[in-house]
C-alpha cells in the first residue's frame, strides 16, 4: 500500500467533519400527535445549513384535509381558514424530499417529525430516502449539564443558547430555533472529542472507558426488589434509584442502554453501590422516595425537595379569601400541591374568574370600612371592604368556592368554557390559551387534593396483591406505608398478617389535606392500590374517580 492510499484512508475512517455536514433542520406541525391515529400535518418548515451558514429555507402550510382541532388552533394560531388554500401533502412531500436531498436531518424529538414524513411517504407510495438524522433533544441531554438547563424542551434550550428566534409553534420559526440550538450542542461537541457526523452518532450512545472499568460494582448487587445507592470515595450518596431486579438494573449503567450523560458524570464519581433489599417492589417505590428526600442525591431530579409544596387555602377570617401558601393548616380548605408557583396562580385566576370572593390581602374585621376597589366597581367582587355584600351573601358565595374545591368544580369549568369560546370567536387565540391552562391548572389541583384525602383519610388499609411467591401485603395508615412483607402461598394469612400489624409503624394523621408522609409516597400507593389485582384485606376504602379528574378526561 502506498503513503498516499495510506492516508486517504485514515482520512476516510475519520468520518464526515460536522463542518463540511449540510443539516436540513425541520420541523412540523400537526392535527395531532399520531399519524398512526390519523393525525395529520398541516405546516413544513425546514433550514438547510451548511458550515454554521444558513444556505436555504423551506416553508409551507399543508392542507390536511380535515378540520383542525380547536385545542391546535388555540396553540399554533393555524386556523382552517389558513391552510384551505393551502397544497396538500401529495404536493408538499416531493418538494421538501428534494429540498432535503443530499442532506442530514435534523429535528428537536426526531421521532416524531421523521414519523409523519415517513408515514406521508407510506401512504402516497413514495420511497423514503435513507437519511441520517440528529435528535438535538437527545445531544442536548448528553452534552449539557444537569446545572445549565432544567428539561431539553426547545424553548428551555433556545432560551440558554441565545436563539435568534423563539419558538412559538410555527414550523418555520421553531426550525430556525433549532438551528441555533444545533450549532450551540456542535460547539460544545468539540470538547468531548466529537468532530464527525459519524462520531456524533456514536456520542448517543457510546459506553465510556469509566463506564467499562466500574462494571465491577454491580458484582454483588443482589437480584429482586429493593433500592441502590451510589455512594462516591467520602460515602456520600450520588444517585437512588429502584429496581424489581436490582443486579440487572444496577449492571445496565455500566452499557450501551445508559446514555445519559448526566449518569456518566455521576458513574465517573461513584466507588461503591449499596443495596437495599425490600419485599416487595411498593416499598422499594416507597424507600426510594423517602432516601432521595432524606440524603438529596445531586444526581437525582425528581422528589429531591418534598417539602417545598404550594397550595392554595381558603383563609379562615371573617370575610375569607384565596391565598397562595407553601404549607398546610388543618383548620380550613386547601387545594394542591401543584407543581409550583406559577401553576398555584393560574389557578387562582380560574377560581377568581368564577367566584366574586375579595382578592385584597388585608385583613378585615367584621364590619370594615374602606373603600371598594375597581374589581368591585366592575362588578367582580363582591366589595365586602365598604360593606355592599352582607355576611350571610358573602358566606354563600364562599359555600359555593368551597363546595368547587371539595367536591365538583363544574361551575368553574362552566364559566372558563364559555370564556374560552368567546375569545375563539372573536379569534384572540392567545387569550383563549391563557384561559385553558388556567382551568387546567384549578382541575389538576383540585383533582390531586381529592387523590390525596382518598388515601390519607383512611386510618389504615391492609391490601394485598398476588405474585409467584406468595402475597404482596401491605399496611397504610393515613397515606403512609407502615409495613410491607410476603404471605407465603398456602399459609394462613390471620396469624402472619397480626404479626405484621404488631411491628407496623404508627401513623399519625397530617394537618388538613396534606399527608402524613411525602405527597409523592401517598401518590404512588394510590397508583398501587387501583391496580386491577390489588385485594382489599381490611378497611373500607375504594376507588373513586375524583370529582375534578372526570372533567380532566373528558
Amino acid at each position: 500500500m502506498t503513503t498516499d492510499a495510506w492516508r486517504q484512508e485514515s482520512l476516510d475512517d475519520l468520518g464526515r467533519p460536522l463542518a463540511d455536514v449540510t443539516f436540513c433542520v425541520v420541523d412540523l406541525e400537526t392535527t395531532g400527535a399520531s399519524p398512526a391515529a390519523g393525525s395529520r400535518i398541516t405546516e413544513v418548515g425546514a433550514v438547510k445549513v451548511r458550515g454554521g451558514e444558513v444556505v436555504g429555507e423551506f416553508q409551507t402550510l399543508v392542507n390536511p384535509d380535515e378540520r383542525i382541532p380547536a385545542f391546535i388552533t388555540v396553540l399554533t394560531g393555524i386556523t382552517d381558514a389558513m391552510v384551505a388554500p393551502a397544497p396538500q401533502i401529495a404536493e408538499v412531500l416531493p418538494s421538501f424530499l428534494e429540498f432535503a436531498r443530499g442532506t442530514v436531518l435534523v429535528a428537536h424529538n426526531a421521532p416524531f417529525d421523521t414519523g409523519f414524513l415517513r408515514h406521508a411517504a407510506g401512504e402516497l407510495q413514495i420511497p423514503w430516502p435513507r437519511f441520517d438524522v440528529l435528535d438535538t433533544a437527545v445531544l442536548a441531554r448528553r452534552v449539557l449539564l444537569k446545572e445549565e438547563v432544567r428539561n431539553v424542551k426547545l424553548a428551555t434550550l433556545a432560551a440558554h443558547v441565545g436563539a435568534a428566534t423563539t419558538p412559538n409553534h410555527r414550523a418555520l420559526d421553531d426550525a430556525r430555533a433549532t438551528v441555533d440550538v444545533l450549532h450551540h450542542l456542535i460547539g460544545r461537541l468539540g470538547s468531548f472529542g466529537v468532530h464527525s457526523l459519524e462520531e456524533a452518532r456514536e456520542f448517543t450512545q457510546a459506553v465510556s472507558a469509566e463506564q467499562r472499568r466500574k462494571r465491577h460494582l454491580a458484582d454483588r448487587v443482589p437480584n429482586g426488589p429493593g433500592v441502590y445507592l451510589f455512594r462516591d470515595r467520602q460515602g456520600e450518596v450520588l444517585y437512588v434509584g429502584t429496581s424489581r431486579d436490582l443486579r440487572s438494573r444496577v449492571r445496565s449503567y455500566f452499557t450501551r442502554a445508559e446514555t445519559r450523560s448526566r449518569m456518566g458524570e455521576m458513574i465517573a464519581l461513584a466507588e461503591r453501590v449499596e443495596a437495599v433489599p425490600c419485599a416487595t417492589a411498593l416499598e422499594a417505590q416507597v424507600r426510594e422516595l423517602r432516601l432521595i428526600a432524606a440524603h438529596r442525591p445531586p444526581y437525582n431530579r425528581r422528589s429531591k425537595f418534598p417539602e417545598r409544596t404550594t397550595w392554595i387555602r381558603l383563609t379562615a377570617e371573617p370575610w375569607p379569601r384565596l391565598s397562595v401558601v407553601s404549607k398546610v393548616t388543618a383548620e380550613t380548605d386547601h387545594i394542591g400541591p401543584f407543581r409550583g408557583r406559577t401553576d398555584a396562580l393560574a389557578a387562582l385566576d380560574a377560581l377568581h374568574e368564577t367566584f366574586r370572593i375579595r382578592r385584597c390581602t388585608q385583613r378585615l374585621g367584621r364590619a370594615p370600612r374602606s373603600s371598594p376597589c375597581a374589581l368591585a366597581e366592575m362588578g367582580r367582587c363582591l366589595s365586602p371592604c365598604d360593606q355592599s355584600v352582607s355576611a350571610s351573601d358573602y358566606a354563600a358565595e364562599i359555600e359555593r368556592l368551597r363546595a368547587a374545591i371539595t367536591g365538583d368544580p363544574a361551575e368553574v369549568v362552566r364559566v372558563l368554557t364559555a370564556r374560552m369560546t368567546e375569545l375563539s370567536r372573536a379569534e384572540r387565540f392567545e387569550d383563549a390559551a391563557v384561559t385553558r391552562d388556567r382551568l387546567a391548572a384549578a382541575l389538576r389541583g383540585i383533582a390531586r387534593t381529592q387523590r390525596l384525602r382518598e388515601v390519607s383519610d383512611e386510618a389504615e388499609i391492609v391490601a394485598a396483591a398476588p405474585h409467584p411467591d406468595g402475597w404482596h401485603m401491605h399496611v397504610i395508615r393515613h397515606g403512609r406505608l407502615a409495613a410491607a412483607g410476603v404471605l407465603p402461598r398456602g399459609r394462613a394469612y390471620e396469624p402472619w398478617l397480626d404479626q405484621l400489624l404488631t411491628g407496623a409503624e404508627t401513623v399519625r394523621p397530617g394537618a388538613g389535606p396534606a399527608p402524613a408522609c411525602s405527597v409523592e409516597e401517598v401518590e404512588t400507593i394510590r397508583r398501587w392500590l387501583t391496580t386491577p389485582e390489588v385485594r382489599l384485606v381490611r378497611g373500607t376504602w375504594r376507588c373513586r374517580i375524583a370529582n375534578a379528574q372526570r372533567h380532566l378526561t373528558v
